[in-house]
């Protein structure tokens, strides 16, 4: 008697060797909708979406291209920036709209793609920014300055310092620079709240150019700078520097995704106002007060650096 093959297996003809008929459609039914298995979804799936449902902040994606832990992905990086290929998922979620968390040469930092006016609204959102306060940008080159900013005070042959050259020497470092904003900036990151004389002149914005591998190897391939600001306990008001802490905190107020690049320092940048006559430390952090730099002085009227830019990094 002939003997048939099933997928590599001999059968023979008998009633009592032949596969059920319900273990057949198990295994050959073109058509699902025949066979009911009632299989409940994996547990991931329904985190995620149980995760997207109860924080409307986060962005939402049609099909999650990246395995998120509880809607929120992480990623641990080498600092020293030898696993550079690890953050290619980041740099994808801040092209589509993302917020997230990354290092920097101080503190960490909340970010989101400068091009995305949506990005910049949930990111005031998320960190609970007054529309009043104008926010800092990260930059990756010194071109970037000069498209957003109006650049750095030039030397001009009459006694007046090339700032600019100085500038360049301690860029990149743990320094926040307060220049005038140009147009290319979105008018998000220097609106005001208010109509008044005192803050409608002042049109500026803070800038940095953190040297830290990880957060430059982001920048290198964004297609333009990052709008941050520091990564603060809503509570204490204090800085956050462990990445696992900051996950656990911002996480479901509706952050995308976390770079871990190690525990920080306590130690903000450095601030100086450019937009004066003379280059003036408003905040002492972690780089040092330059030759070419002035202290702010109490007696003259100033605006707190809360004023110029919310907890810059």
């Amino acid at each position: 008697m002939a003997e048939t093959k099933l997928y590599g297996h001999k059968l023979t003809p008998s009633l009592s060797s032949l596969p059920s008929l319900t273990a057949l459609r198990r295994h050959v039914a073109p058509f699902p909708s025949l066979v009911s298995f009632n299989t409940p979804k994996p547990p991931r799936l329904r985190v995620l979406s149980m995760a997207i449902k109860r924080s409307p902040k986060r962005l939402k994606y049609s099909a999650p291209r990246f395995t998120k832990e509880d809607g929120l992905l992480y990623v641990e990086a080498d600092e020293l920036g030898s696993d550079t290929w690890k953050l290619e998922p980041v740099i994808e979620l801040l092209k589509q709209g993302a917020v997230g968390v990354i290092p920097t040469d101080t503190v960490y930092a909340i970010v989101c793609d400068l091009k995305s006016n949506s990005a910049i609204e949930r990111l005031r959102r998320i960190k609970n920014i007054e529309p009043s306060k104008p926010l800092s940008i990260l930059c990756h080159s010194l071109r970037d300055i000069d498209i957003y900013t109006t650049g750095f005070p030039r030397g001009d042959g009459q006694g007046h310092a090339d700032i600019f050259r100085a500038v360049k020497h301690c860029l990149p470092g743990p320094y926040t620079f307060i220049l005038t904003a140009s147009k290319e900036l979105p008018k998000q990151c220097v609106r005001y709240g208010t109509t008044t004389a005192k803050y409608a002149s002042r049109k500026n914005v803070g800038i940095r150019m953190p040297d830290d591998a990880i957060c430059q190897a982001i920048l290198e391939k964004m297609d333009a700078p990052l709008i941050s600001t520091s990564v603060r306990s809503p509570k204490e008001n204090e800085w956050m520097i462990d990445p696992v802490v900051i996950a656990d905190i911002y996480g479901p107020e509706g952050l995308d995704f976390v770079v871990n690049g190690g525990i920080r320092v306590a130690d903000p940048s450095t601030v100086v106002d450019m937009t004066g006559s003379s280059p003036k430390v408003i905040r002492q952090g972690k780089g040092p007060k330059l030759h070419w730099m002035v202290a702010e002085d109490d007696d003259e009227s100033a605006f707190p650096v809360e004023d110029l830019i919310p907890s810059a990094p």
